[in-house]
């Protein structure tokens, strides 16, 4: 369903314009995704539910360059346009959606205290379903990741994300300190290289988690 110019597919049978090819593909893309989450009750993280959505039966994204911010953008944006969506479905049937690119996953809705809820996340939230934000100059796209990069100030991380992200580094579980978190992934990022025989999709997941550990840390945590 896809072109073989892009991973976004644009090209609907019956759309009058653009934005109707794209809310079509957020229709296929939601009835995907959370098909492929209830098929997984411990959750995903992104790089795995992209995979997911490029294989049979979906078929929804085309090929993905992870080491390219402005080609990875839409997709990602997409992605989380769709999550964003589909939680705010399911929390009229009394479940909830962890949403971050370290785990996504569906649960009985509760409220846990520093976990978050919904109404805490409200400018992530805003930021996603503003589909405007889909088309985005490759410098405003250049600018985010590299405030992401940084650990820019901003709301902490949860602390279910916090923990992901430690395992993801290897960790059992956070550690006390960031000389440490930097010491670690600095050597999983070698042994990860594509030079090695690694692939450049680790490499992003292992950056992912990074970040969310130097928010961590930079918020005093």
């Amino acid at each position: 369903m896809t072109d073989s110019h892009s991973p976004i597919n644009t090209s609907y049978p019956g759309a009058a314009n653009e934005d109707d090819c794209l809310e079509q593909q957020i229709q296929h893309l939601l009835v995907a995704v959370e098909h492929e989450l209830r098929s997984a009750p411990a959750g995903m993280n992104e790089l795995s539910l992209i995979k997911a959505l490029q294989k049979p039966p979906w078929k929804l994204l085309g090929d993905v360059v992870f080491n390219e911010p402005e080609k990875l953008y839409p997709v990602h944006f997409l992605l989380f346009h769709v999550l964003y969506r589909l939680r705010d479905q399911l929390s009229e049937a009394g479940e909830s959606l962890t949403i971050s690119p370290l785990i996504i996953r569906i649960e009985a809705q509760t409220v846990v205290s520093g976990e978050g809820v919904p109404d805490s996340v409200d400018a992530l939230r805003h930021f996603y379903l503003d589909l405007s934000q889909y088309r985005l100059p490759e410098e405003a796209i250049q600018q985010m990741m590299n405030d992401f990069w940084a650990g820019a100030p901003g709301q902490a991380p949860a602390q279910s994300e916090t923990r992901e992200a430690a395992e993801a580094l290897g960790f059992k579980s956070v550690p006390t300190d960031f000389p440490t978190v930097k010491k670690r992934f600095r050597r999983a990022v070698m042994h990860a290289h594509p030079d090695r025989g690694g692939k450049t999709e680790t490499i992003q997941h292992l950056n992912q988690a990074f970040a969310v550990l130097k928010a961590h840390f930079r918020q005093g945590i």
